[in-house]
Formats: structure tokens, sequence, C-alpha cells
């Protein structure tokens, strides 16, 4: 029997202050969760057990396999869609963290041909339009959440080697090689489309060029740490003022 561990204590407020982020810019509201992978372990990672991301505090965060089963005995009530993170750490080494969110800006693009293409120089990952996965292809019972070995590896496969996969009707999942960055790419993923609805109706919309996109791809890039740095200060501020 594998014995709990505790997290590793940088990554659990990075954790924390993640779902309090996205709440706080409005990427999530009482829907969606986030998941980091154990950087001692990568068959390990870490998950708040079912809780709205607004109220996710230290103590709700467990430590799952990677086939997305909590290591302690006993656990509380967890999200049933756990299989999309397990499945997709399993298919990407690379990768750090997963976000699950509902955005609702994203949904455009995930029920429609129009493509969500990148706007912005902070939007570069989007490249030339996400994949977006269709649980259909994988089965048709009606039921549109990830909770199946099955569906999550079907996620998985759409989601490939990019940085986002839309969801028909469902969403997005958005992964990082670092939980800060997965958080920064998922506010730029709702702030993108934003502006592409709004710029669609006014005549063609200006993308950024694929030079544009290779400057970032090779590492071309600014602070990108700021906004995080202010985000996580005030986050862990507001969970500490709660405990």
């Amino acid at each position: 029997m594998t014995t709990p561990r505790k997290p590793d204590p940088d990554m659990l407020d990075d954790l924390v202050a993640a779902n309090r982020i996205l709440v706080e810019q409005g990427v999530m509201q009482a829907y969606g969760h986030v998941s980091a992978r154990d950087p001692r372990d990568p068959d390990r990672y870490w998950l708040s057990r079912s809780s709205p991301p607004a109220m996710v505090t230290h103590d709700h965060i467990l430590e799952f396999d990677l086939d997305s089963r909590p290591v302690a005995p006993n656990p509380p009530k967890l999200y049933e869609e756990r299989a999309i993170h397990g499945e997709i750490f399993r298919a990407r080494p690379d990768v750090m963290c997963v976000i699950h969110n509902h955005c609702e800006s994203l949904i455009p693009f995930c029920n429609t041909d129009v493509k969500l293409r990148p706007m912005v120089g902070n939007a570069w990952f989007l490249r030339d339009g996400p994949p977006v996965f269709d649980i259909r292809d994988i089965d048709d019972t009606g039921d549109m959440n990830v909770c199946t070995a099955a569906q999550g590896q079907g996620l998985a496969r759409s989601l490939g080697r990019n940085a986002v996969c839309l969801m028909r009707g469902h969403g997005v999942v958005v992964v990082g090689a670092t939980i800060s960055e997965a958080v920064r790419r998922s506010i730029s993923c709702d702030a993108n489309a934003r502006l592409q609805l709004q710029s669609m109706p006014l005549g063609p919309v200006k993308f950024l060029t694929q030079v544009e996109i290779d400057f970032r791809v090779n590492g071309g890039s600014r602070d990108s740490e700021r906004g995080w740095d202010m985000w996580k200060k005030r986050a862990l501020e507001a969970v500490r003022a709660g405990e």
C-alpha cells in the first residue's frame, strides 16, 4: 500500500492560489478544477477534493495516482472528472499543471467552425487555433462530462502537443509546464476569446503572424511572472484571512 505523503509546500501554495485567481479573474465560477503533478514523483498529482474553486484551501488538496485514484483511504467527495487530469499527465510528461474550466467566452469556439486564434501577444500559444474534443467520438451516452479513463484518453489525444483543447458544449483544458503558466494561459484564452468575438463583426481580424508566434515559441518573452506574483499574493492573503 502506498503511504500518503505531505505535498510540496510551494506547490501547495501555488495550487490553492491558482483556484482563487481563476475565480477572481472571471475564468471560473462554481465549477472547474486545477491539478499539479508532484514535482518529486511524476506518477502522482495533487487536486482539491470536490469544492467550488473560490473555497479551496490547503486542507482540501489530495494526492492521486495516474489512474486518478486517491492515495489516502476514505477520501471525501471528489471531482467526478478526475480522469481529465490523470490521463493528460500520463500522456504528456512535459505537463506539470492541468486546468479544466467552463469559461463562457470559449463556448462559441467549441461549438462552431470558427477557430480561436491569437489576437494579442500573450495568447501566442493558441497558434493557428486549438483542437476541439467531441466526446461523441468516444461514446454517445449523452453525458458530456469526462469521467472514464477512455474519455480522458480521448481528450488527451485531442489535446496532442497543444497547450489548449476546447471541448464541444463543455469548456476547455489548458496545460502548462508550471502552475503559473497554465493559469496565465487560461486567463489569456478568456481575454482573447472576448476580444475576437468583439472584433469579428467589425471586419477581417488581424491575428498574430507566424513570425510573431515563432518569436514567442523561440523564447522571446517579457516579465511573464509579474501578473502571477500580484495575483498569488492577493489570493493567499484572502485564504489566510479566512482560515
